[in-house]
């Protein structure tokens, strides 16, 4: 709290005072792929960042990627770094007025690194790589929280989470909880933004992995919000600013913040649950989550992809049986009508990522074709947990609920034509509770 607090008075007294422009957050690492990555920068006035970068190999050859911090609303920016080669690791420096991230953010000392890509199609097996994923991010604030002990507990688990050396990083949504106070501010959604991105615990996270996000209804609006909330095109303005993914919805998918990426063997389908959203229980409201037009899009997506791994995010639960809180299954005809169209195309691979329920379980489902859907819940990271051992979900496997904080690391390894997922689940200190192994046959 004393740190947010110290962030945020740098930043008004730099306006004040006219004192030099300097970072106010560590970067983030954003997608990256054969030759570019994104880069999130954020200053405490208007002016330029450099970024030096340079192949490990050879250190004298130096490039340079410049953007301009130029939006006084947000004080931020996505900087592309280009011109790379794939299967490449690049040692590179943030820059303001000559002063280096790691001066400001010295977590260990280190130089940031970053490493491309591999182009290995046609030439050899897919690279072994992890990724990390998790939801539910509370930070405590007791200003502005309700009364009582804090909602969010340690926030070691992001360390954890950096020691593993994740090549990715995905979030499932609940990555900020917006309070009573944020819900009709624009700025104090930003500044909310801002608590995480200036969490001392999280610097080195911020800089370890490559971050991918999307959101469910904490970082979108009120709890349960849907797509009434009438400041959603704040939030995705804000969302857009804040998190340096390959592109935020389209032409294909419609308004929102869909996106899709490779990495390796693995194909990412990254959607939005809000948006579009209509009430299970309103009459003349469409009884949907994803609406038409990215649903058309997610099947044809699946259907098209050649990856071993399809890998669907999504900040609630899908497969769950029991129709309780947001699960999927309070909208039984498009969940249903998913599953029948994964079935009738005949897509293999398919795992849904999801969050939201403050509690880690595996769901599967067995097609009639003999093809089979997974769910991998993957909740909280820092907020309250809960045991959801009582629901009737007809499709958990046996031993795989955790009812405290944690995350998923998924580990992918093993020749193309017997690709092997292996899901580890690991506690806030790093203790392994359980582990299972999906096969791309």
């Amino acid at each position: 709290m004393r740190f947010i607090s110290a962030c945020l008075f740098l930043i008004v007294s730099s306006n004040l005072f006219g004192q030099v422009c300097q970072l106010s957050a560590p970067p983030v690492l954003g997608h990256i792929d054969f030759r570019e990555a994104n880069i999130w920068v954020s200053t405490t006035d208007p002016c330029t960042v450099d970024i030096i970068y340079w192949n490990v190999l050879f250190p004298e050859t130096k490039l340079r990627a410049r953007g301009a911090v130029d939006n006084k609303e947000y004080l931020c920016t996505i900087i592309p770094v280009v011109n790379l080669e794939p299967g490449t690791t690049y040692e590179y420096q943030v820059k303001v007025k000559g002063i280096t991230a790691e001066e400001v953010y010295p977590k260990g000392n280190e130089h940031f690194f970053f490493t491309t890509e591999t182009l290995w199609q046609y030439r050899t097996d897919p690279p072994n790589f992890k990724i990390a994923v998790g939801s539910c991010a509370f930070l405590n604030e007791p200003k502005y929280d309700r009364p009582g002990k804090g909602y969010g507990n340690s926030y070691t688990i992001f360390d954890t989470i950096a020691s593993k050396r994740p090549e990715l990083m995905i979030w499932l949504g609940d990555n900020v909880y917006f309070r009573e106070v944020d819900f009709e501010s624009k700025s104090s959604m930003i500044r909310r933004y801002y608590q995480a991105r200036q969490l001392p615990e999280l610097s080195k996270l911020w800089t370890t992995c490559a971050h991918y996000a999307i959101w469910d209804d904490h970082d979108f609006g009120p709890n349960d919000s849907n797509g009434s909330y009438v400041h959603k095109d704040w939030t995705q303005d804000i969302f857009k600013h804040f998190w340096p993914n390959p592109s935020f919805g389209g032409p294909a998918t419609g308004e929102g913040i869909t996106t899709h990426f490779g990495y390796n063997d693995v194909e990412f389908f990254m959607l939005d649950n809000r948006y579009h959203r209509g009430l299970s229980d309103a009459e003349g409201v469409e009884k949907t989550i994803l609406g038409q037009e990215q649903l058309n899009w997610l099947i044809e997506a699946l259907k098209t992809s050649k990856a071993k791994f399809k890998l669907v995010a999504m900040g609630g639960q899908f497969l769950n049986t029991e129709a309780k809180f947001e699960n999927y299954s309070t909208f039984p005809e498009e969940r249903d009508e998913i599953i029948r169209l994964i079935e009738v195309n005949n897509i293999k691979g398919v795992v849904f990522l999801t969050g939201d329920r403050h509690c880690t379980e595996l769901s599967k489902l067995e097609l009639k074709n003999g093809n089979v859907i997974y769910d991998l819940t993957a909740s909280p990271l820092t907020s309250g947990a809960y045991n959801n051992s009582k629901e009737n979900n007809t499709l958990r496997v046996e031993g795989t609920i955790v009812d405290t904080q944690n995350f998923a690391l998924l580990n992918f390894s093993g020749p193309l034509k017997e690709r092997l997922m292996q899901i580890e689940i690991y506690d806030s200190e790093g203790k392994l509770r359980w582990t299972h192994n999906i096969t791309s046959n």
